[in-house]
């Protein structure tokens, strides 16, 4: 099954694009080659323009609480287990301390280094990190891969908290939902979620069908269109019955 996410609201939508950068950037931290340790710095670097914002780390740490409230709440209940409980909330207050540790420092990770201020000023520009442009990055791509590695993982460090915070909120959000199959008729699909209280809907499909759902939509209404794409890859809107399967998540 291919698997498409639709936020509802702004916080979400920057959560899964975190996630979407920080699996970029630890795919290719883990490769061998100077290239894709350059393109790990280019995610670095887009890393530090999203995730540096003071009201994402206020939004996480209001998260957090959030979850560890609840989940309190939970103590002494009997058809909870109390060891997987006591670790839920023991990974959530690990996530809040590191996120209070790490406010004020993600920008200084790229103003602090010469090298990746450099790097940063060029890398936007077409051939701009050639080796003539900056020969100091240029050697420092030379070194051997553990040691560009090494490099990368600590200027990265800062991060930590933040990859954990949003690995355990999402995994949370998506683990209240559960899958129903439905049925676009028509390739059209259309719900009112009159609640108001999902942050997130996912949606599954057989690869086999060749479709991609075009998604719309906010908290309380939602509007799926199955589109199939052409050789080009432009997708063309379809009138056949499209069946998918579907997850509210609060």
């Amino acid at each position: 099954m291919i698997l498409y996410e639709h936020p509802f609201n702004e916080r979400v939508r920057t959560y899964l694009r975190l996630e979407h950068l920080f699996q970029r950037f630890e795919n290719l931290l883990a490769r061998d080659h100077a290239t894709d340790h350059h393109f790990a710095l280019a995610t670095l670097f887009e890393l530090v323009e999203v995730g540096g914002r003071a009201d994402l780390k206020s939004d996480l740490l209001k998260d957090l609480e959030r979850h560890k409230q609840q989940f309190g709440t939970y103590k002494g209940n009997p058809s909870v287990s109390e060891s997987a409980l006591q670790q839920l909330l023991s990974e959530i207050e690990v996530c809040h301390t590191g996120l209070n540790h790490s406010i004020g420092k993600i920008n200084q990770t790229i103003s602090g280094n010469e090298l990746l201020t450099s790097l940063r000023n060029r890398i936007s520009i077409p051939g701009g990190t050639c080796n003539f442009d900056l020969p100091g990055y240029h050697a420092w791509q030379q070194r051997p891969a553990d040691q560009r590695r090494a490099n990368i993982a600590m200027w990265s460090e800062v991060f930590t908290a933040m990859n954990d915070s949003i690995k355990l909120l999402l995994s949370l959000m998506r683990d209240t939902s559960q899958s129903k199959v439905m049925m676009a008729t028509n390739g059209q699909f259309q719900l009112s979620l009159a609640q108001g209280k999902f942050q997130l809907m996912r949606v599954a499909l057989d690869p086999s069908l060749s479709m991609v759902p075009e998604i719309s939509g906010n908290r309380l209404m939602v509007s799926i269109r199955m589109m199939r794409q052409d050789e080009q890859g432009s997708l063309q809107p379809i009138s056949e019955d499209v069946p998918f399967d579907m997850a509210l998540c609060v």
